[in-house]
Order: C-alpha cells, then structure tokens, then sequence
C-alpha cells in the first residue's frame, strides 16, 4: 500500500493506493483555474484519482465537492479532520510579550491571520471595521497577519488600497506582514476575538487554531468552516459585514459573553487531536489492505 498525502496520485500504482484530497479548490473556483499547464495538472490528476482505493479528505464539506466534481464512489472518500500543534494552547508562555512587541502589536486587538488571496474575503473584515472602528477601533485595532499580496491584483487584492477607499483611518487597522509558525500562538493568545471571514476552506485552520488558544472566533458560515467552529463561534454569511461588525462589538464589549465563547472556543478545539487523525487514517489502511 503507498499513501499519496497530496493530490497527486500515480497514473498506475503496483499496489492499492491512498490519496489525501484537502481541497479541490482549483474546480471549485474559477478563480484558481489558472493558465493551461495548471488546467492540464489539474484534469490529470482528477483522472487518476479514480484508481486510489481510498481518498482521505479533511472535512465533509471537501467530501461532497469531491463527490460532485470527481465522482467517486461515496465508500471510497473519507473523512479525516485534521488538528493543531500542542503549541496552540491559551496558557500564557513567558515570551509572548516579547513576541508581540517585535510585531508592534496594541495592548489589545482583533486579528485576521491568513492570506490575502479572494476567496479569503479580507474586504469583509475590513468593511466590518467600518462599524467597529468609529466605535472601538481606537482601543481595539484590526491586526491583520500575513504576507500581503506584491502586487494589487483582482486575484489578490491590496487590503491596504480597500481600506483606504473605504475610509478606515490608520489607527483602527494594523499590518503586521508574514508571521512565522512559532509566533503564531503568541499573536493568537494576545487577540480579544479573531474573524475569519473566508468564502471557502478545505479544513480552515486558522479557526482551529485560534479557538486551541482561547479565542473567540467571528467567521464565515461557508465551506468546511462550520464543521470546525461548531456552537463555538459566531458564523455568519461571507458578505454579511455588518453582521460581523456586531457580533465583534458584542464580544468587545460583553464580558460575560466574551467568556462564554471563550470557553465553547476550547471545548471545541479540544474535540480535535493528532491523535484521534492518525487512528483513523491507520484504520483506512487497514480497510484496504
């Protein structure tokens, strides 16, 4: 048995192959179809998924898009969350205000980690600050954390150039660039709430590690995205800003609220482990074997 963890299976496998799908993203959306070669790579590979004896898939929602657009046998594409580093943890670490500084983050703040690409739909977090901001973006920014696109593209829009059309003053919006993976848990456990307003997510793992430090989390009701959050955060549609806006002043500003969300937050993070991904997946080896 061979185990392919990307979508990139052989033509012809001497022996019964499983295939590790987290996303079908580029059939999904017209978007990240790209030029001819990735088009090509991309047929190529939807065909030879049909021969693997099992293909792996990190949420149900990747499941049923799998199923629609590669249309495999139901009983051969399972599903297997996946988890978060013990690092991700809401305990306070010694270097945590060390780290923060370094990336001249506020005493308080909402955050937004991930990329700037469309679907990740960072316009809406931005346009929630059009709210937010007259209100609270003084004493609690937007810090938004990633690499910013190099250039201003409709496949990557410069967040910077939609916050100024949108009149965000500087003080209500942080940009902080690339964040690397050992400092992440330290910029997660200093923000009071993380929004993640992505359109679509084959597993959504800034969510989960988000709420594994206690954050509670605001984000988008689309994809996979509620099967990771479940009752622990407030899921709204992709374009419902306002509503976003509302649900951000309220966990601001309610510290009852806030606690509670924090506390569903890691209840639910606690469901998912390493642990609980590696039992399953040796379990399909052994179903094929």
């Amino acid at each position: 048995m061979a185990h392919i963890p990307y979508w990139a299976p052989p033509m012809v496998s001497p022996v019964p192959a499983v295939v590790t799908i987290h996303d079908i993203i580029p059939l999904r959306l017209r978007a990240y179809r790209g030029g001819p070669p990735v088009r090509l790579y991309t047929a190529l590979v939807s065909a030879t998924s049909s021969h693997a004896a099992r293909v792996l898939t990190d949420s149900e929602a990747s499941r049923q898009d799998i199923l629609a657009f590669l249309g495999l046998p139901p009983e051969r594409v399972q599903v297997i969350p996946l988890a978060v580093s013990a690092q991700f943890r809401p305990e306070p670490r010694p270097e945590d205000e060390a780290v923060r500084a370094r990336y001249g983050l506020p005493p308080r703040y909402v955050l937004y980690l991930g990329g700037f690409d469309i679907r990740k739909n960072v316009a809406a977090a931005l346009r929630a600050y059009t709210w937010v901001g007259p209100v609270l973006g003084d004493e609690y920014p937007l810090v938004l954390a990633g690499r910013l696109p190099a250039k201003d593209t409709p496949f990557a829009p410069d967040p910077r150039r939609q916050a100024r059309e949108m009149g965000l003053r500087s003080e209500w919006v942080r940009w902080v660039g690339p964040v690397s993976e050992a400092d992440k848990p330290a910029i997660y456990r200093g923000a009071t709430a993380f929004i993640f307003p992505s359109q679509y997510e084959g597993f959504g793992l800034p969510v989960l590690e988000a709420m594994a430090c206690g954050v509670p989390v605001v984000a988008s009701d689309a994809s996979s995205i509620p099967e990771v959050v479940g009752t622990a955060g407030i899921l709204l549609p992709p374009d419902d800003a306002e509503g976003m806006a509302g649900a951000l002043l309220q966990l601001l500003q309610d510290a009852a609220f806030h606690a509670e969300m924090r506390r569903r937050a890691l209840d639910q993070a606690g469901r998912f482990s390493w642990e609980q991904t590696a039992r399953r997946t040796l379990e399909a080896y052994r179903e094929i074997s």
